[in-house]
């Protein structure tokens, strides 16, 4: 009898179950799962993407804030300008900030100013200072030069005229005109504005020349006087007279022994040594002498305006979470700055500053900080108003580095101008301005980046349905039979 064998499905493997895609596997290509990552990727996932969602929106609206201002003043580019008159310049002053290089306040000037002066065509000198006390020494002396070509006389001789005094002549010859409108100056962050209020009163109640060293230290410098003929001459002692070697005729002198010369070392290459910096011309007058100072003869009525803009550094490791919350948080200095710089650029409105009682003291009890001598003190502390000037950006001063208040060693004779205390004199005070802009003004700001607003999107739509993805309208016949069937 044969025997029954068993099913041929018997031997054969189990064939494994095909999962997924057949047209992916048979282009070869993985087998994609789709599943949550792990919880380090999705930490790692929320953290990124949180930071560069929040960095792009602040530097959205950041853009949007200087669109508005820039709208604001664009139409002063579009005015038209005598050919023999030159546009209206302002005058930039910007310091190293303390502890830190000039890079940082020319990056603020270029990133949050500078669009804002471009886009309302306007001119502009800077008066840079890398260290403490150069702006103030600038300032004074363009004020002092100022003064002697408005007729002051000065005891100091004439130097070379300047290339700016050069290219004056040269538009008055070819009758060219300054400006005939407000001017005004911007002054970037604290540390700049102690020197600006401190060279303007050095320019205006200081003298023209330096002051003269007092009698006693002019006889130590006389020179010696020249000996005369009939007078007789000093002894000498004979212990100081050196003695003489006389030799004889029959004897030859000795021969001088032969020195070789010396052999020439090998040249060696010196490195290059920088120049040194020019020191910083000294102040002419100080703050305990304003009282006393009876003034420049041609001191204008009233000052060009100035507008002090915040310049927020703040160094340290422990101050990070605070550095990165600025960082993501600009849209908000890019709109303060921008009313700023938009208010001098259209110059329509400037107002005196105000002294009043209002403000904080000019001398803080609880301030530990190195300030100047007791003469200034007391002169601040009589004044029962405080000017305006003197707490302008004064929560700067708290974010300063240590190293600008660390006090100078001995023998170091350098300005410490950001440590002493601001004093204000009235005869400055009262005729400084400031630039503002009016309430309308910043309601046709709001307006008019609305309208700009409303144009891109225009633009956008425009662009959407060239390209195939706007909004497809009905034809005009389609769109007049609607509601005809039910009627």
């Amino acid at each position: 009898m044969a025997e029954k064998l068993p099913p041929k499905d018997a031997f054969s493997a189990p064939s494994a179950k095909v999962t997924g895609n057949p047209a992916l596997r048979m282009m070869g290509l993985p087998n994609f799962t789709f599943k949550l990552p792990s919880r380090n990727w999705l930490i790692f996932w929320t953290i990124t993407g949180s930071f560069t969602s929040t960095l792009l929106y602040d530097r959205y609206h950041k853009k949007i804030a200087q669109r508005k201002w820039c709208t604001l003043v664009s139409h002063l580019a579009q005015e038209p300008l005598p050919v023999n008159m030159m546009p209206r310049k302002i005058t930039i002053f910007l310091t190293a900030p303390p502890g830190d290089g000039l890079r940082v306040s020319r990056d603020h000037f270029h990133e949050y100013i500078k669009p804002i002066l471009v886009a309302g065509a306007m001119d502009w000198d800077v008066v840079e200072g890398r260290r403490e006390g150069e702006v103030r020494a600038g300032l004074a002396e363009k004020i002092r030069k100022l003064r002697k070509r408005n007729g002051e006389t000065s005891q100091a001789e004439l130097g070379e005229e300047s290339q700016e005094d050069l290219h004056r002549e040269m538009r008055k010859k070819a009758g060219i005109t300054d400006w005939d409108g407000v001017q005004g100056d911007l002054v970037l962050g604290r540390h700049t504005w102690k020197e600006y209020i401190r060279g303007l009163h050095e320019g205006w109640l200081g003298p023209l020349d330096k002051s003269q060293p007092p009698e006693s230290e002019k006889a130590d410098l006389q020179p010696l006087a020249a000996h005369s003929p009939d007078s007789p001459l000093p002894e000498i002692p004979p212990s100081e007279i050196p003695p003489l070697e006389i030799s004889s005729p029959e004897t030859p002198p000795s021969p001088s022994p032969q020195i070789d010369p010396p052999t020439p070392a090998s040249p060696t290459e010196k490195p290059a040594e920088k120049p040194a910096k020019p020191p910083i011309t000294p102040p002419y007058i100080t703050p305990s002498e304003y009282a006393s100072s009876p003034g420049a003869p041609t001191l204008p009525t009233l000052l060009p305006p100035s507008l002090p803009v915040a310049l927020p550094h703040l160094l340290g490791f422990f101050n990070f979470p605070i550095r990165i919350y600025r960082f993501l948080t600009r849209r908000h200095l890019a709109e303060s700055t921008g009313a700023s710089t938009a208010a001098l650029v259209l110059a329509s409105h400037s107002r005196p500053f105000i002294q009043s009682t209002d403000f904080a003291s000019a001398i803080d009890p609880d301030d530990a900080s190195p300030s100047i001598d007791n003469r200034t003190q007391s002169a601040v502390t009589q004044t029962k108003e405080t000017w305006e000037q003197e707490v302008v950006l004064r929560e700067e001063e708290s974010e300063w580095h240590k190293s600008a208040w660390k006090p100078n060693e001995e023998g170091d004779t350098r300005e410490r101008v950001w440590q002493e205390i601001m004093v204000v004199d009235g005869r400055i005070g009262s005729r400084m301005r400031r630039f503002e802009l009016e309430s309308d003004q910043k309601e046709e700001a709001v307006k008019l980046d609305a309208e700009k607003q409303e144009e891109d999107e225009g633009y956008i739509d425009r662009a959407k349905k060239w390209i195939g993805l706007g909004r497809k309208e009905k034809p005009g016949w389609e769109m007049g039979l609607e509601g005809d069937e039910s009627a």
